[in-house]
């Protein structure tokens, strides 16, 4: 599995490491603190939906917002296909909000799979052997127990998973790496733990919520962007150079390692792109002057519509600007007697533009599915 590091980082990779640093950074002080919560609701989504068309799983997002709310489609494929969404969504909620120890330990990879497929409908836990036809039952957490191939390339044997596993928890401990190591391990390990795949089924999938929490633990990743967008859109060439760092030694101008150097390097270069590219989509989508301008042109076509009340833009900026407000404030914002100000309000949450923890509580603001294209272009591609 050597190299598990370009043996030099060149000076592309460091390039690019300190620009996904400080674009990370920026993001991630653009927005209030309370409203990256209901936006990291929104990208958990926007993530699933991309890592399950790399699956080859097309599932729209209004099904997946239905799945969240337990409004499950009739029609099996697609009640399948809506739970393995709600799985992934619930796993990346607690990978977002829980504190990440050894993101790199054999027991985080087991505990992620397990998360994952212990909520997966027991349709979704079988696979097919390629050469024996043979039914496999998936077990969540647990590693393969047969050998695979994936295309060319023929992944450890079985008995050697939990060797090459320990050599990847020793490689990749952000606590035995320089700053500038982490970001290049945080690509490389995406594809080194692809390289092993240690499980029958669900590798793919493990591995981008395995990368998501790596980037979290070494301060760059958070709730606001995700790369798997960028690999989804790039998943020709995404695959590509996984396939490139397969690839044995070619010569010796290629490293010292067992497989190659420049496969690794060309990966990394790619993933690392990728994740900025993914930065600077959503820092585009988040400045706050254009995005309280597209959501104040929403909100009046609703008003003229007549499917929002006046005063409705008031409240809706509040929430964006201040993260969240007491109900109390409605008429203070909207210029409102209590009882109209009230009525306004009560509508906004009713329609999820606003949101509260209880009935009487503070609100902040929320991002129903119907309002994400409007307010947040481009995040899925057109339907």
């Amino acid at each position: 599995m050597e190299p598990m590091l370009p043996s030099l980082i060149s000076g592309e990779l460091q390039d690019l490491g300190i620009e996904l640093s400080e674009k990370a950074a920026h993001l991630a002080g653009m927005i209030h603190p309370v409203v990256q919560l209901s936006i990291g609701g929104l990208v958990r989504s926007m993530n699933c939906y991309y890592s399950n068309q790399i699956e080859g799983h097309d599932t729209h997002p209004r099904d997946i917002d239905r799945a969240l709310k337990g409004d499950f489609s009739t029609e099996p494929r697609k009640r399948d296909l809506q739970l393995e969404a709600k799985a992934h969504i619930l796993l990346q909620e607690k990978i977002d909000t829980l504190e990440i120890e050894q993101p790199v330990s054999t027991g985080y990879i087991k505990w992620l799979h397990r998360e994952f497929c212990e909520n997966l409908p027991d349709n979704l836990l079988w696979v097919e052997n390629s050469d024996t036809k043979e039914k496999i039952r998936v077990e969540p957490g647990e590693f393969r127990k047969t050998m695979v191939s994936v295309g060319r390339h023929i992944p450890p044997q079985v008995q050697n998973i939990p060797a090459f596993l320990n050599r990847f928890e020793d490689a990749y401990n952000p606590a035995k790496l320089g700053r500038m190591e982490r970001f290049i391990a945080a690509a490389a390990s995406h594809h080194r733990l692809l390289w092993i795949h240690p499980f029958i089924d669900g590798n793919g999938r493990v591995a981008r919520l395995f990368s998501h929490s790596y980037l979290k633990a070494i301060g760059i990743g958070s709730s606001l962007w995700s790369a798997s967008r960028g690999l989804a859109r790039n998943s020709g060439e995404y695959k590509d150079l996984l396939n490139a760092a397969d690839a044995s030694r070619q010569g010796d101008l290629d490293g010292r390692g067992s497989l190659s150097q420049k496969g690794l390097e060309e990966f990394c270069k790619f993933f690392l792109t990728i994740c900025i590219d993914q930065v600077t989509f959503m820092e585009s989508l988040m400045k706050p002057g254009e995005l309280t301008r597209r959501i104040e042109i929403f909100t009046e076509e609703e008003v003229r519509a007549k499917r929002l009340l006046k005063g409705s833009f008031p409240l809706i900026r509040e929430a964006l600007l201040m993260g969240e407000f007491e109900r109390g404030k409605a008429a203070t914002l909207t210029g409102y007697k209590e009882r109209q100000a009230r009525n306004v309000l009560k509508e906004l949450v009713e329609k999820g533009l606003l949101i509260s923890k209880t009935e009487k509580g503070s609100v902040r603001l929320g991002f129903p599915v119907n309002v994400v294209e409007r307010w947040f272009p481009n995040l899925y591609p057109a339907s």
